[in-house]
């Protein structure tokens, strides 16, 4: 490794993660890119992130496992010092009413969306804090505006689940706050990704413009500007912050 900075994205391989690592790569980090299961699109993130000057690698772990969170660190620890977390890695279900919910649907929405990401908050911090001999570093969790407005008739444990990550991100960073590491999270509103199609509704950003002030989804190129400007020198004195990217909604 040279002398950039290590960065981490989880759910680095499409939409928003996609976006930070390019941006990152462009403004000087080294990238481990985190991916579930689509490898290729992982390698191809990978070598946009090359031809812009950065070191990249990818690593495979499912967020929702320990067995996946210790692959993702095994690689950190191979990689070198670590600068920045960008705790992206999340999933939708497909929309439905809270009476409809079963376990297994909860399980998995909560292994991911909020146990993963302290889970690999946690392995952060030990690497990170002044307290245990790091160098400090930047953790940006990736919230979303379902948690202030509930998601009703769509997806209701999603939206809890995004309001658990700010309470930790609160929280963590309030922990942390003299030890070197600063937590910060970002809530993105209506995005034009890929991931509304998981969520069985590929059409859904742009039907839902209407609903926006801004009146158009948002990209996730302009969430991951945010991101990167939490990462950055420029927000020393910001932690504990919880940025909406939501158009006005």
């Amino acid at each position: 490794m040279n002398s950039r900075r290590l960065l981490l994205v989880t759910g680095g391989s499409r939409g928003i993660g996609a976006a930070v690592c390019g941006k990152a790569a462009a403004q000087g980090y080294d990238l481990l890119i985190n991916y579930r299961s689509d490898r290729d699109a992982a390698e191809a993130v990978a070598a946009t992130c090359g031809k812009l000057g950065a070191h990249a690698e990818i690593v495979q772990g499912d967020t929702g496992t320990e067995e996946g969170v210790a692959s993702i660190f095994s690689a950190v620890d191979r990689l070198g010092s670590l600068y920045g977390l960008v705790n992206n890695a999340g999933i939708v279900d497909v929309t439905a009413r809270v009476e409809d919910f079963d376990r297994a649907r909860l399980d998995r929405m909560f292994a991911v969306n909020v146990i993963g990401k302290i889970r690999c908050a946690t392995e952060a911090v030990k690497r990170m804090s002044t307290r245990n001999d790091g160098q400090g570093g930047v953790i940006v969790n990736l919230s979303s505006i379902a948690a202030v407005l509930g998601a009703p008739g769509q997806y209701v444990d999603y939206a809890a689940a995004k309001g658990a990550v700010d309470t930790f991100t609160l929280g963590l960073a309030r922990e942390v706050a003299t030890e070197g590491i600063r937590v910060n999270a970002v809530r993105p509103g209506i995005i034009d990704t890929e991931i509304h199609a998981s969520g069985g509704l590929p059409n859904r950003a742009r039907d839902l413009a209407p609903i926006v002030p801004m009146q158009r989804p948002g990209t996730a190129d302009e969430v991951a500007d945010s991101v990167l400007y939490l990462l950055s020198p420029q927000a020393s004195y910001v932690t504990g912050a919880i940025l909406n990217v939501s158009g006005g909604r």
